[in-house]
């Protein structure tokens, strides 16, 4: 073995031992409050990764869907293929510049909500995923403290992902994980348009 190797393999050990005694003092177990927020591309499509990890371990998920409309994505359809380990609520009517009246939206969040918390209260969940719920709480849609102690209040095994831009920094002071996307590049800015498998 070389001088090289055997440098990289004294470091690679000892980097070993401290994540080793790092991982083994972590011992709490608990339901994640957990929230994908930012200008960036991504944030629903890693919640939906998300659901297919926990489906993957035979658990249920479930998903409501504030904002967007009743689209055809691909998420959606390969996703339901799993049948009942996958709920899907698409309560939105469309993005609020699409709608322009702030009533219907407001009403159709109230609506997407009370699904909302009936799933909170569902034993057999696992995982469930509130897409764009930021964006309904940054417009007035829903009483932000009253969404706050309903997650609050969840059974303690429940993980919760929140999806969307501009999260209130009340939800990321009560997150245990928060993740924020940036927009490096995107291809829209070169006149690239939406695509099938990619943006839905």
């Amino acid at each position: 073995m070389s001088d090289d190797e055997s440098r990289h393999r004294l470091r690679m050990a000892k980097r070993k031992a401290v994540q080793d005694r790092e991982v083994a003092g972590k011992t709490i177990e608990k339901g994640l409050l957990i929230v994908h927020t930012g200008p960036g591309k991504g944030k629903t499509t890693a919640a939906m990764g998300l659901m297919l990890r926990m489906i993957g371990r035979g658990r249920n998920t479930a998903i409501v869907q504030f904002i967007k409309g009743a689209w055809e994505t691909g998420e959606r359809r390969g996703l339901e293929r799993f049948g009942a380990q996958v709920q899907w609520h698409t309560m939105g009517e469309g993005f609020t510049w699409e709608t322009q009246d702030r009533a219907r939206d407001v009403a159709a969040c109230a609506r997407a909500w009370d699904t909302a918390r009936g799933l909170l209260g569902c034993p057999d969940l696992a995982l469930l995923v509130l897409d764009e719920l930021n964006i309904a709480l940054r417009y007035d849609y829903l009483p932000l403290e009253e969404v706050l102690a309903a997650l609050a209040a969840r059974p303690p095994t429940l993980h919760v992902v929140v999806t969307g831009r501009n999260a209130k920094p009340e939800l990321i002071a009560a997150a245990d994980l928060v993740t924020e996307m940036n927009a490096t590049k995107h291809h829209f800015a070169a006149g690239v348009k939406a695509q099938e498998g990619i943006e839905y």
